[in-house]
């Protein structure tokens, strides 16, 4: 059964160019690594409509300026993405590779992403 791994990211409207192309990387390598589908939406529309919850503004705890993106990546099942993600992780702690990486800016601030694995219960 498929899985996938969910994000939330608030995310400073000044730095949706380098988010953007750090999702531009990540796409490549989890890809490479066998991800079968990886996406990074950015929030267009944030209105809440009345008794439909709270919204991502709320949930993502939105300060002036900033927005949200949501994310996820599918693999074929949890234990695919294990292996995917240690295979990403070990190319990114390979000594080779890691001045490289050091020097990516994280253009979120981590305390505030939000991450989590899933099992799919409805697929159509």
């Amino acid at each position: 059964m498929k899985y996938i791994d969910g994000f939330v990211i608030p995310i400073k409207k000044k730095d949706i160019a380098a988010y953007k192309k750090m999702a531009q990387w990540g796409a490549k390598t989890w890809k490479r690594y066998g991800a079968l589908e990886y996406y990074e939406c950015l929030a267009d529309d944030l209105k809440v409509q009345k008794n439909m919850g709270q919204g991502f503004t709320k949930l993502a705890g939105l300060k002036p300026g900033e927005t949200v993106v949501f994310s996820w990546i599918v693999y074929k099942s949890r234990a695919h993405r294990d292996e995917v993600n240690k295979k990403v992780m070990l190319e990114m702690n390979n000594p080779v590779n890691k001045e490289k990486y050091k020097n990516m800016p994280m253009p979120f601030d981590m305390k505030r992403f939000a991450y989590g694995g899933f099992k799919i219960m409805v697929e159509a």
